[in-house]
C-alpha cells in the first residue's frame, strides 16, 4: 500500500477488518481498503507534524490520531473529515492514543510526562492529567472492561490507573535493571499485561498483583510494539532488529522465530486475526528523535 511519503508509525484495522488506518511522518492519516490495498478517499490532513499513533473506535465509525504537534484529533471514517476541533491540552508531543472499549473516552500519552483522558463526543478533557511518570509516556491502553488504563514510560516504569477516578492503582510495575518501556497491552481477559522494552525484552505481568510472570523473553534488540492475539494465547512483538516474533503466552517461551522481515509485503494479505496483529506492528519508528 503505497501513498505515504515517509515512514509509517502506526497502523490499525477497523473492527470489521475491511479498512486499515495508517499514520505517518508525512503528517497525514490515510485509509486503505484491506482487500484491495487501495486508498479509500483522500489523506486526512490537519496535523502539522508527525502522526505517531492511530486507532479505531469500537464501532469503526471514528478514528483518533495523536501527533507531535501536541494535539489529538478525531476523524469521521465515512466522510474522511475532522470531527470537531483538535483536542488540546498536552504541552509536548503525543506518543500514543486509544479508545475505551465503549468508545466514550479517549486516552492519550505524551512526552510531557502525562496521560490524559478526553470525552470522545465533546472533545473536552475529563478531569486533570494523570501525573506520576517522570519522563515521556510512550504507550497507553485500556483494559478490556474499560476500568483500568496502563501506561508505559521512558522512566522505566509501567503504571496502572483507575479510569473512573483517574487515580493510580497501586505501585508501579518495575523490575531491577529495567529499561525504558516502549509498548504495553492487556490480554483479552484483562488478567495479564505484556510490555516491550528498549533492552529487547518482552515481559508478562499479573494485572491484579502487579507481579512479573516468569522471566523476560529475550530474543530482540529494542522492542517497538507488543500485542496479544485475540484468544490471548500468543504474544507478538516487533523490534528495531527488523523481526516480528511470536511467543506462547502460556509457557512464556519462544514459539516461532519469524524470518527477518526486510519487506512488509510478506504480511501484505493477512488471513487470520493473528496475522493481522502481526502485520499491524511491522511499521517501526525511532523513539530517540
Amino acid at each position: 500500500m503505497i501513498g505515504h511519503t515517509t515512514q509509517v508509525n502506526s497502523v490499525a484495522f477497523s473492527p470489521d477488518g475491511e479498512t486499515i488506518v495508517s499514520g505517518s511522518h508525512d503528517h497525514t492519516v490515510r485509509l486503505w481498503d484491506a482487500k484491495t490495498g487501495l486508498p479509500k478517499g483522500k489523506p486526512l490532513t490537519g496535523h502539522t507534524d508527525v502522526v505517531m499513533s492511530v486507532a479505531f473506535s469500537r464501532d469503526g465509525k471514528t478514528i483518533v490520531s495523536g501527533s507531535f504537534d501536541k494535539t489529538v484529533r478525531l476523524w469521521d471514517v465515512k466522510t474522511g473529515k475532522a470531527k470537531g476541533k483538535p483536542l488540546i491540552g498536552h504541552t509536548a508531543r503525543v506518543m500514543s492514543v486509544a479508545f475505551s472499549p465503549d468508545g466514550q473516552t479517549i486516552v492519550s500519552a505524551s512526552e510531557d510526562k502525562t496521560v490524559r483522558l478526553w470525552n470522545a463526543k465533546t472533545g473536552r478533557p475529563q478531569g486533570n492529567p494523570l501525573i506520576g511518570h517522570t519522563k515521556r509516556v510512550n504507550s497507553v491502553a485500556f483494559s478490556p472492561d474499560g476500568q483500568t488504563i496502563v501506561s508505559a514510560s521512558e522512566d522505566k516504569t509501567i503504571r496502572l490507573w483507575n479510569a473512573k477516578t483517574r487515580r493510580p492503582q497501586g505501585n508501579s510495575l518495575i523490575l531491577p535493571n529495567m529499561f525504558q518501556v516502549n509498548s504495553v497491552a492487556f490480554s483479552p481477559d484483562g488478567k495479564i499485561i505484556v510490555s516491550g522494552s528498549s533492552d529487547g525484552s518482552v515481559q508478562l505481568w499479573d494485572a491484579q498483583t502487579r507481579v512479573p510472570k516468569g522471566k523476560p523473553l529475550t530474543e530482540h534488540t529494542p522492542i517497538i510494539s507488543v500485542a496479544f492475539s485475540p484468544d490471548g494465547k500468543r504474544i507478538v512483538s516487533g523490534s528495531y532488529d527488523k523481526t516480528v516474533r511470536l511467543w506462547d503466552a502460556s509457557v512464556e517461551s519462544l514459539e516461532i522465530a519469524c524470518k527477518h522481515l526486510q519487506h512488509h509485503s510478506i504480511l501484505a494479505t493477512p488471513t487470520t486475526d493473528l496475522a493481522k496483529k502481526v502485520q499491524a506492528i511491522c511499521h517501526c519508528t525511532d523513539f530517540s528523535n
